[in-house]
């Protein structure tokens, strides 16, 4: 395995920063990696390091963001108003940190090394390495990303590894989880399999709706629903797949859920069918919210999951798997549910908590300013 630096391994003091930062990001719809995006912010400037959001006006993250946010446009990486726009924000702030997200915005920003802001670009997936050579450091959210980075030719001394972190859940109020259920038509005693995510190809929920139909209607003389929270290009596909099923009444796809604590709530289990999935911020969020989960064997849920001690694994696209799983872990006793979880929640606490990731963050910000470049 390459080696690279492992910027979470301690976690600094937790001092007033004497440092600023940008967050930049070029999305306009809410994801995964766009809402840690948003929780990053906030922690950040709740630890004592200033942190001011960039995002383009017409964003969807902006409603869910904290001030101080400013604005810039992100069209296209080959559109010179935009990298004028961003150079004169970057000047005016005058941050000690740049730290750009996903492609666009880390292409639009080129900071002179030696002098001035510090450049980081932060990568969520196993994205072509050549967008991102220019930036200062790159922090790679799984160790598989910065494994491959570093295959790939990136310095091992520019690559870091610094993985999510979910924010501890709210309780639930009683009255907006039953309010959910009878918005979804769910049956007082149905029993609930979640999912949650975009509706893009790569998540797998084609594969859950059929795996989903192999198991029988009820257990325990308790009905079966399957739940999958989420946007996407796939909607129509989607919608078009639960109407041709025989389990079509018991298939509930609500659109996406700006909080997911209601449906956690009604959750008996929950599922990531993935195909490709880098980290898997929503088995960190299931765990948060003590629900347990099958997984497929993503590069993500590998790092994540200790198969059969903090969740159930299955193969990529096999529906009679994913389904025996998911049987076997709504047979399973309450025990056996509550070791799961707790196993869960201890990998939360050590590795995937507020404070372990923005201990790193700081951390490795105090190292680059420092010249460790």
């Amino acid at each position: 395995m390459a080696q690279f630096n492992m910027a979470q391994s301690t976690i600094a003091q937790s001092t007033t920063a004497q440092f600023r930062t940008l967050q930049i990001i070029g999305s306009k719809k809410l994801g995964g990696a766009e809402s840690f995006f948003v929780r990053l912010h906030q922690a950040l400037n709740s630890s004592g390091i200033p942190s001011t959001a960039v995002t383009p006006a017409a964003s969807e993250l902006n409603a869910a963001l904290i001030p101080p946010l400013q604005h810039a446009p992100m069209r296209s990486v080959f559109d010179p108003f935009s990298h004028l726009a961003l150079r004169s924000l970057i000047r005016r702030e005058k941050p000690d940190i740049v730290q750009t997200w996903m492609g666009r915005a880390t292409r639009l920003v080129h900071l002179p090394p030696g002098k001035g802001p510090v450049h980081v670009a932060r990568l969520g997936g196993f994205y072509d390495p050549a967008q991102y050579r220019h930036a200062h450091a790159l922090v790679g959210n799984t160790r598989g990303i910065c494994d491959y980075l570093i295959r790939k030719g990136v310095a091992a001394d520019k690559v870091h590894f610094i993985s999510n972190f979910v924010p501890e859940p709210r309780d639930a109020e009683q009255a907006e989880v039953d309010a959910l259920r009878q918005s979804l038509g769910l049956p007082a005693e149905a029993r609930v399999i979640f999912a949650l995510g975009r509706l893009h190809e790569n998540k797998g929920f084609d594969t859950l709706i059929y795996a989903f139909e192999k198991l029988p209607a009820e257990l325990d003389g308790r009905p079966l629903h399957l739940l999958i929270a989420g946007e996407g290009p796939l909607r129509s596909e989607l919608d078009a797949q639960v109407a041709q099923s025989a389990a079509a009444s018991r298939i509930h796809l609500p659109g996406w859920q700006r909080d997911a604590i209601p449906s956690f709530a009604l959750a008996d289990i929950f599922v990531c069918p993935s195909r490709h999935e880098p980290l898997g911020n929503v088995i960190l969020e299931a765990w948060a919210n003590r629900v347990p989960v099958v997984s497929t064997r993503s590069n993500g849920a590998l790092e994540l999951i200790e198969e059969g001690r903090s969740g159930l694994l299955v193969d990529i696209d096999q529906a009679q798997e994913m389904a025996d799983a998911m049987q076997v872990l709504l047979m399973s006793t309450p025990a056996e549910r509550e070791a799961l979880i707790d196993a869960g929640q201890q990998v939360l606490k050590t590795s995937f908590s507020q404070e372990v990731i923005v201990g790193a963050y700081r951390e490795l910000y105090q190292q680059l300013l420092a010249g460790q470049r």
